[in-house]
């Protein structure tokens, strides 16, 4: 008689997990979240009503402390215990990291001691895989201590440390502009045998795709119009001075010089080029930002309107789908939604990592009692 069992998923847990960009993208490339850790309130609210009501993700456990209130270990044995965690995921806060930041700002920063706490929970729950995501910053020669450090730390504890790797969401079939460093950590050798890291875009710019790759998505698909019910379908109240600059902005790219508006600051620092600018549509987007929805922050007005963009089309660009919804009000929502690892991106990554790492080794006789059983059902002969 044929017997029915449930085929185990990878198990996840996200550290830094903001409002769950790359737990979704996790749950929607197949695994199962466990634990998911973030202190921002906002965040852990849209975390819980949106992640937890997916099956992979119901039964999580949401850790709302500062990381460097928890230990490790204890985490591991109260809320995993003797299960393997599979895929360690992870992007420490990028305030100390960022281009933004000039001269030696950012230096010994407090924050950057987060990317040495991600590693103390990698030696604690031994994942097969781990995964760390931050601004290109990390990589200045200011900061070089803290990456040495964690590469000796993961060379310690047993683990295959690649090279940080630079990827442009955008050459993975994202409608955005967005350069982030992935730094992948492999436990065991015999996985790393003949491995490749990165995986080859999906996407290129016009007139350079080759083989199967497809040409960079514009953003156009993001403004199409939101359900009237959509509670992040808000942008900012500009005044009538913003809203007569907007109007005599060219649409669909047009910029604040198009329009006449040259304050001091932009003659001081000419390097601010799309403040006030108008996204266009028929290229990628911007990287939208934590203040995505600010026109005075960056080319984020809209197409053709005379505002800057709602949160919904900042939400698509990072490939959230219209179903998530972010709580907190628009100034709460708008630094989760540019905090987050745009979905797509996180999915192919992961995907990536699971057909090439992290493929059920499960034999069918132990599916039945093995900790991770899922309701994905396989028929045994």
């Amino acid at each position: 008689m044929n017997k029915i069992y449930s085929e185990p998923k990878p198990i996840v847990v996200d550290l830094f997990s903001g409002a769950g960009g790359f737990s979704l993208a996790a749950v929607q490339a197949g695994c199962s979240i466990a634990i998911a850790i973030e202190n921002d309130p906002y965040a852990v609210k849209t975390y819980k009503a949106n992640l937890l009501q997916y099956d992979a993700a119901k039964n999580a456990t949401v850790l709302d402390e500062s990381i460097l209130d928890y230990i490790p270990e204890d985490v591991r044995s109260k809320y995993l215990g003797d299960v393997e965690c599979d895929l360690l995921l992870g992007g420490p806060p990028c305030q100390g990291f960022s281009t933004h930041r000039i001269l030696d700002a950012g230096v010994n920063d407090p924050r950057n001691q987060l990317v040495l706490a991600y590693f103390r929970f990698v030696k604690a729950f031994r994942p097969r895989v781990f995964l760390m995501e931050n601004v290109p910053g990390i990589l200045w020669d200011r900061h070089k201590d803290y990456l040495e450090k964690f590469y000796k730390e993961g060379v310690k504890a047993g683990y295959i440390v690649f090279k940080p790797v630079v990827l442009d969401a955008r050459d993975f079939g994202v409608p955005q502009r967005r350069k982030r460093v992935f730094i992948l950590g492999i436990r065991d050798s015999v996985d790393a045998e003949d491995f490749k890291w990165p995986p080859t875009p999906t996407h290129a710019a016009p007139g350079k795709d080759v083989g199967d790759q497809k040409v960079w998505l514009g953003c156009k698909d993001v403004f199409r119009p939101a359900l009237k019910t959509d509670e992040n379908d808000i942008h900012m109240n500009h005044g009538p001075d913003l809203l007569e600059t907007f109007r005599k902005t060219p649409l669909n790219g047009g910029s604040r010089r198009d329009s006449g508006r040259i304050l001091p600051c932009h003659e001081k620092h000419n390097g601010h080029q799309d403040v006030y600018g108008r996204i266009n549509p028929a290229d990628p987007a911007p990287t939208m930002t934590t203040a995505c929805i600010n026109p005075s922050k960056g080319r984020f007005v809209h197409p053709t309107k005379h505002h800057g963009i709602t949160l919904r089309e900042a939400a698509r660009i990072q490939t959230f789908p219209d179903s998530f919804t972010f709580a907190g009000g628009i100034t709460a929502a708008s630094r989760q939604i540019g905090n987050a690892v745009p979905v797509e991106l996180g999915k192919y990554l992961i995907q990536y990592l699971k057909n090439n790492l992290m493929d059920n080794d499960v034999g069918p006789e132990q599916l039945y009692d093995h900790p991770r059983f899922q309701k994905e059902e396989v028929e045994i002969l």
